[in-house]
């Protein structure tokens, strides 16, 4: 692979190696070397910068060239390294009254599991055992296996390859830049091929989950929740290399719930979301049922629930209409049965 690198380095202009590694700019930009000329060779825009100019940072043409390479192979290393995930296994541990759960339950990819309980049942528990991909050391004593095999804790906390990635309640952004620049700044990260096309992708699939729209141009500090929400689950079904994706009550957003599942399967990702909403609950596979900080049940929908789930499809599909009535400014409409 660095091999590969290097050659790149060498042959191409610096445009054509921004052009496969978008993030070598935000290289550059770290040794002070901004504005190198776009149409030269690496070496062709490394001899035109004083000597003096790298030698602040201990490098000189050469040694700069090696770091570039050890950077794009790290990054690009990192991502093929990735193991594919099969599946991830939940095994059992204890309750709040120490009794054992009893449970072993393996998720497919491309499955949707819902959570479900009370509040202060133990939901967000479960979700927090699974994101740190617990291995008997959390209150609950669960265990999280990935392809049927136990984690070390390199690969668990392994920052580069992380597996599981959770869309929380509360999405507060504090950097102070755009929607457009937002989603760039990850597709470079993430080595993304046809950035603009996967930029394009996210901000057209945020636009269609959220309630209202944003443009390219708004500041992600003045993003609504749902906007928020839509956007971050637009950028992890499209951009994000994680595999498993935890959901803490997205009902509470104000988006196209059903959309948002739906995208991120498409990517056969493993989805488990913590729920009130039964609409949600009932679209999954199956849903692991909370009780007094354990699991209490797994149970798949039934064909009686998923007739019933047809009558609560057209029940929400009411409910949208009249809030979209309520948000317009309109008057609401008689109701009409649906049993």
């Amino acid at each position: 692979m660095r091999q590969a690198i290097r050659e790149c380095a060498a042959s191409r202009t610096i445009a054509e190696i921004i052009n496969t590694y978008p993030v070598v700019q935000d290289f550059f930009i770290n040794y002070n070397l901004p504005n190198l000329q776009k149409n030269l060779t690496l070496a062709q825009a490394l001899a035109e910068i004083p000597q003096e100019q790298l030698a602040e940072f201990g490098l000189d043409r050469f040694s700069l060239t090696e770091e570039l390479v050890r950077f794009v192979a790290a990054l690009a290393g990192n991502l093929e390294a990735q193991e594919k995930v099969e599946s991830i296994t939940i095994i059992g541990g204890r309750n709040k009254a120490g009794e054992a759960e009893n449970v072993t339950l393996t998720i497919a990819a491309g499955e949707v599991i819902s959570i479900v309980g009370p509040t202060g049942s133990g939901k967000s528990r479960l979700l927090g055992d699974i994101e740190c991909l617990a291995q008997c050391d959390t209150p609950t004593n669960r265990q999280i296996l990935i392809n049927d095999h136990v984690l070390t804790d390199e690969q668990r906390f392994d920052m580069g390859n992380k597996l599981v990635a959770q869309l929380s309640q509360n999405m507060n952004f504090v950097m102070d830049v755009n929607v457009a620049e937002f989603l760039a700044m990850h597709a470079k990260i993430r080595l993304c091929e046809n950035p603009g096309q996967v930029i394009n992708r996210c901000f057209v699939c945020a636009n269609e989950m959220a309630g209202e729209k944003f443009a390219m141009d708004t500041r992600v500090t003045e993003l609504s929740g749902g906007q928020s929400r839509a956007l971050m689950i637009a950028d992890t079904a499209h951009m994000s290399a994680s595999p498993i994706v935890l959901i803490d009550e997205i009902e509470n957003a104000g988006i196209d719930r059903k959309q948002a599942i739906s995208l991120l399967t498409e990517n056969q990702k493993i989805v488990l979301i913590s729920t009130h909403d039964p609409l949600l609950a009932l679209s999954a596979d199956k849903r692991i049922v909370i009780k007094n900080g354990g699991i209490y049940k797994i149970l798949e929908t039934s064909d009686e629930e998923a007739e019933s789930l047809r009558d609560i499809e057209k029940l929400d599909a009411m409910m949208l209409a009249v809030r979209q009535q309520l948000r317009y400014g309109e008057r609401v409409k008689p109701l009409m049965p649906v049993l």
